[in-house]
């Protein structure tokens, strides 16, 4: 029995002392939470002041003046004169059609014309000593009338035989070929050529659009601002430099669309602007004073509405305020409720933060001007 007791009591004092051991060792102290991370966000200090309220409208532009080239006598075409795509002047010939018909119409209308005036010159002589009759002489000068008339009708075809340029301007592609057969029965379209130094830019509005705004300015909400000067915006969403000139707005509204088509010219030095081309225009439509306005960037929509968020003061955190927006003033909001003014309201960061958590505020500089908001 001695063998057996011994290790059973030697694994008891084993097991009593490491049980004393766990029972002396103290548990460690819980970790720390780390310190919030304090975000930097850019914001702008809201107050009241005087926005120029501004409409962006799509548009298409289209060249200044817009020429077509055409065959003006039947003809095959010989030659065609220009470069595709490049630059001509008024007047350069661009297509010549096969003269040798005309040729010999003008020369047989110009023999014709020469018998006349002989036969006429003879009897003018004849008619003082009555050798021919008064009517013969007029029957005569009338064929001259008449000989001269089929020279200058065939002189015309034979020069429109070369087909000239009729505007200074870029030509587009030939419409012909040479071998093709021209101006039977109708003026064949040889090419296009247009003028784009400067541009159009066509754009309409809504009819009920114009009549709220005048309704605003009538009640005294809104002053009607100038709206001489308007701004073109790329398809890639860049501003044009160059400013445009508001030409004219139809007086009627169009009855399929419900909108008033209105037309401005913008300067095309670079020709930078093509026809054709979807913008977007942008012009002021009226002045308000007082109203309080926030980048179009500091706005967030969901399906419940458009809210900002506003740096708090007091805590130096973040705060969600609801909002409404109006009009436009240029690339901001006009906010008509939700701010009254000396918020701080988050530009930029917006998707660093939270509702609730802390924040450095920085004042946010616009980058279009310069300055700091």
């Amino acid at each position: 029995m001695k063998p057996i007791i011994l290790p059973m009591l030697l694994a008891s004092l084993l097991l009593a002392g490491c049980t004393g051991e766990g029972e002396n060792k103290q548990a460690p102290p819980p970790a720390a939470a780390p310190a919030p991370q304090v975000q930097e966000v850019d914001v702008i200090t809201v107050t009241p002041g005087t926005a120029t309220l501004t409409r962006e409208l799509p548009g298409r532009l289209e060249a200044f003046r817009i020429a077509q080239v055409r065959a003006r006598v039947e003809g095959i075409v010989e030659q065609r004169l220009f470069t595709e795509g490049s630059d001509v002047k008024a007047g350069s010939t661009l297509f010549r059609i096969d003269p040798r018909n005309y040729k010999a119409t003008f020369d047989a209308a110009q023999a014709d014309l020469a018998v006349a005036r002989v036969t006429l010159e003879r009897y003018r002589p004849l008619l003082n000593i009555k050798a021919v009759s008064r009517q013969e002489v007029d029957l005569a000068e009338a064929k001259v009338k008449q000989a001269e008339v089929a020279v200058t009708r065939a002189r015309i075809d034979l020069e429109n035989t070369t087909v000239p340029a009729p505007i200074e301007g870029r030509i587009g592609r030939a419409l012909v070929t040479e071998g093709a057969l021209v101006g039977k029965g109708e003026a064949t379209h040889l090419a296009t050529i247009e003028q784009i130094d400067s541009v159009y830019a066509n754009f309409t509005q809504p009819g009920t659009d114009i009549m709220r705004l005048r309704q605003a300015v009538q009640s005294g909400i809104y002053k009607e601002a100038a709206r001489t000067l308007v701004e073109l915006i790329q398809e890639d969403g860049s501003l044009y430099p160059e400013p445009g000139q508001l030409l004219f707005s139809d007086l009627a509204v169009d009855p399929t669309t419900g909108s008033v088509s209105l037309r401005a010219l913008f300067p095309n030095p670079r020709r930078e602007l093509l026809p054709g081309a979807f913008v977007r225009i942008r012009f002021p439509e009226a002045t308000a004073e007082k109203v309080i306005r926030v980048p179009q960037r500091a706005v967030q929509s969901n399906p419940l509405g458009q809210s900002v968020l506003v740096v708090d003061n007091a805590t130096g955190t973040v705060a969600s305020r609801v909002v409404k927006t109006g009009a436009m003033s240029d690339n901001d909001f006009i906010i008509t409720e939700g701010l009254q003014g000396g918020e701080q309201v988050i530009v930029n960061g917006l998707q660093k933060v939270k509702p609730g958590a802390p924040v450095k505020a920085v004042a946010w500089t616009d980058t279009t001007s310069g300055n700091k908001k």
